[in-house]
């Protein structure tokens, strides 16, 4: 994974880094996000992200993300498009929870995925929600889903 505060991390140190930011304000609520999103040229290009912020009305108090990149043959069928961007989110959720779970790390994580109410997307979003949510997982869908539809989709063009 990379981190534009950290640079590149291994999903061990990544860990890490979430449990010690986490711990910086015991008394503070903090969200902790997977999202995917993907953008298509000769590849299909493909940001997973993980991001942690503190719940305030403050500006200014910020958030870490972390992100890692993959290219795949390029995938053409948008319903093929978001499955694989939500499997991809339910991976990397599920292996952030149990690590969570096994380092004794409060969490719970937010699977924010790439559809929404409007637009070509939106005859999956029950599909797409209960598949996160049958995981164990909140699913958010846009406009909310930052880590999709904003982190993760700046990264992928």
């Amino acid at each position: 994974m990379y981190s534009l505060t950290y640079g590149e991390v291994s999903f061990k140190e990544m860990v890490s880094i979430i449990k010690a930011y986490s711990a910086q304000d015991p008394h503070m609520e903090f969200v902790i996000a997977v999202g995917t999103d993907s953008q298509n040229s000769n590849i299909t290009k493909v940001p997973v992200t993980v991001g942690i912020h503190k719940i305030t009305n403050k500006v200014g108090k910020g958030g870490i993300y972390f992100y890692e990149i993959i290219e795949i043959k390029k995938i053409n069928n948008i319903r093929q498009k978001i499955f694989y961007e939500t499997n991809m989110s339910i991976e990397l959720a599920l292996k952030l929870s149990q690590t969570f779970e096994e380092s004794n790390i409060p969490h719970e994580i937010e699977v924010h995925v790439d559809v929404g109410y409007n637009g070509p997307t939106s005859q999956y979003v029950a599909e797409i929600k209960g598949w996160v949510k049958a995981c164990g997982f909140q699913c958010v869908v846009k406009p909310d889903s930052y880590m999709a539809s904003s982190v993760a989709n700046r990264l992928s063009k």
